[in-house]
């Protein structure tokens, strides 16, 4: 969680203090010192002990720490996310650790008393990212406040009081709200993104005012016009709003798949007074680049549409056969189609697809973005359905493609991708026939409780999910080539997961390949990071034979 916040005027600080002493520890060693190094690192096993939370406000003058009353509950996720414009109060949210109860809550400043302002709850889970308070936006003078509610099921924006009072509900609709990007207090508007186009999962800057009417959608073009939370930033989702101090103009930077990034001057009200920028691709043109091919086709279910990007050589053929690569991911955390022109996973994929093959990725069932019920599939079910959806979608793609070569198809992913390459190799070995799997995770008690308790439910509550969703037992039923890949300092997905399916495999007598990184992380770097990318080309090029 976050360690500190300054109060106004930099009187108070909000601080808080962290007991990891009954939190398991994971040993990260250190192979390349002249002695090997063993540093122990806190890490929260599913189920297991959680970090002990308090939270201080210490005033700078006096010097007086203030302990807030946060609560007799056990095992609360907290985070500070402001405080009111007098520094009388220290707001915070407190998540349940099952993410089924949300409260945002008042700190008294000068004596630690809180009171409840609004409590949020869901049979299922409250999505993650509402726990970093990018779901609260308080008003100047601190009296009135909007919320992000999934509470009918789609993320919508409500008005609030301080107090917790409901003044009206701002948006509506079979679409959700993705963030505030601000408000203009002055002429009563707020600005934000949302999905409210009828292309599902383009993103446009919207503005209501503080009545809920006038809803107006204010940036043009298909694709991406939204500011990136930082967990997309990281997978290369960077276009984006900016607005000027008077929030009377604001920068519109948007692209999509096969339209380069444009940067636009705009009104507040959406008028179109100047394009400053248009990238030149011009140089692409040369290299015969041609855009990716965007897709809609069925999940496993026969009625739910999924979204997707397929990514052909630049000398493609359709009269030729073309190896398939699936480029998966499919984590309940985040979306992983490229939807922006300059993008980290759509590189990725366009640098394989130049070397002879079919890539394609899509957004299975269990993803967000797409309101409660698509989510919700994944609710104490991870590894149950994304791999149908995928194996699905490949037999979609096939029958209106024929060049897409079904004796020859790879799947390839890293994190939770890499827990859903190896569940593709042995839930459909008829179908998937070579497999590189890097970070992945294996079995949910060695992971990290936040990257799967929010989904699969306590394990005491969930037991049957959580041994479906092992990867372990499955060892015995590998065909395909696999290859493993993994750092030995990962702290996100330890190396021992790895370890696991290693020990899995030599027990069942499969054969498999395996690539160790030395004190490299989640994410390689430097000569390891090429040694990988050289080490998928190969493998693939070995075994799938573009």
């Amino acid at each position: 969680m976050e360690g500190a916040k300054w109060s106004p005027y930099n009187f108070k600080l909000a601080a808080v203090k962290v007991d990891n002493r009954k939190v398991h520890r994971l040993p990260i060693v250190h192979w390349l010192k002249p002695q090997e190094e063993v540093e122990w690192v806190p890490f929260t096993k599913v189920g297991g002990p959680m970090p002990q939370v308090e939270i201080f406000v210490i005033d700078i003058l006096s010097r007086k720490q203030i302990r807030v009353d946060i609560g007799n509950k056990p095992d609360q996720l907290l985070r500070i996310i402001g405080w009111l414009p007098d520094s009388s109060e220290l707001l915070f949210t407190r998540m349940s650790r099952d993410f089924k109860v949300l409260d945002l809550i008042a700190a008294n400043s000068n004596d630690g008393s809180t009171r409840v302002i609004l409590t949020e709850t869901q049979k299922t889970f409250i999505d993650p990212p509402y726990l970093s308070g990018s779901g609260f936006s308080l008003f100047e003078d601190g009296k009135r406040f909007i919320w992000i509610s999934e509470r009918d099921g789609w993320a919508h924006l409500y008005l609030y009081d301080i107090n917790g009072n409901l003044i009206r509900r701002l948006t509506t609709g079979t679409f959700p709200v993705m963030k505030v990007v601000t408000m203009d207090e002055k002429r009563s508007w707020v600005y934000f993104t949302a999905h409210a186009d009828t292309r599902l999962y383009d993103t446009h800057l919207y503005r209501v005012d503080f009545e809920g009417k006038r809803f107006k959608r204010l940036t043009e073009g298909t694709g991406q016009h939204n500011v990136a939370p930082n967990i997309l930033r990281l997978f290369g989702a960077l276009e984006g709003n900016q607005f000027s101090p008077s929030k009377e103009f604001f920068l519109d930077t948007h692209s999509s798949v096969d339209r380069p990034p444009v940067v636009e001057l705009r009104k507040a009200d959406g008028t179109l007074l100047q394009t400053l920028t248009q990238a030149n691709i011009d140089a692409l043109k040369d290299l015969k680049w041609s855009p990716p091919e965007e897709f809609v086709i069925k999940a496993a279910d026969g009625q739910t549409d999924l979204y997707g990007v397929l990514y052909k050589p630049y000398d493609f053929d359709p009269n030729k056969k073309y190896p398939v690569i699936d480029h998966i991911y499919n984590g309940p955390q985040t979306t992983w189609v490229p939807r922006t022109f300059i993008n980290s996973r759509g590189i990725r994929a366009q640098a394989l697809a130049q070397l002879g093959y079919i890539v394609f990725l899509v957004d299975g069932r269990g993803t967000p973005e797409r309101g409660k019920e698509f989510q919700d599939v994944v609710y104490r079910n991870i590894g149950r359905n994304e791999i149908l959806d995928h194996v699905a979608t490949l037999h979609q793609l096939a029958e209106k493609r024929p060049y897409m070569d079904l004796n020859r198809v790879g799947v390839f992913g890293g994190s939770w991708g890499g827990y859903m390459v190896f569940r593709a190799l042995v839930l459909a070995p008829d179908v998937y026939h070579v497999g590189i799997s890097t970070t992945p995770g294996v079995e949910f008690a060695y992971m990290g409780n936040g990257a799967v308790e929010p989904w699969m439910d306590l394990p005491e509550h969930n037991k049957e999910g959580y041994e479906y969703g092992s990867s372990l037992w499955l060892a015995d039923k590998l065909k395909s080539k696999l290859l493993l890949l993994c750092g030995t300092s990962d702290v996100n997905v330890n190396f021992g997961e790895t370890m696991l399916l290693v020990e899995g495999l030599v027990r069942a007598g499969k054969p498999f390949d395996l690539i160790v990184f030395p004190d490299q992380t989640h994410w390689f770097t430097g000569a390891s990071n090429k040694y990988w990318m050289d080490a998928i080309r190969r493998y693939f090029q070995e075994y799938l034979k573009p």
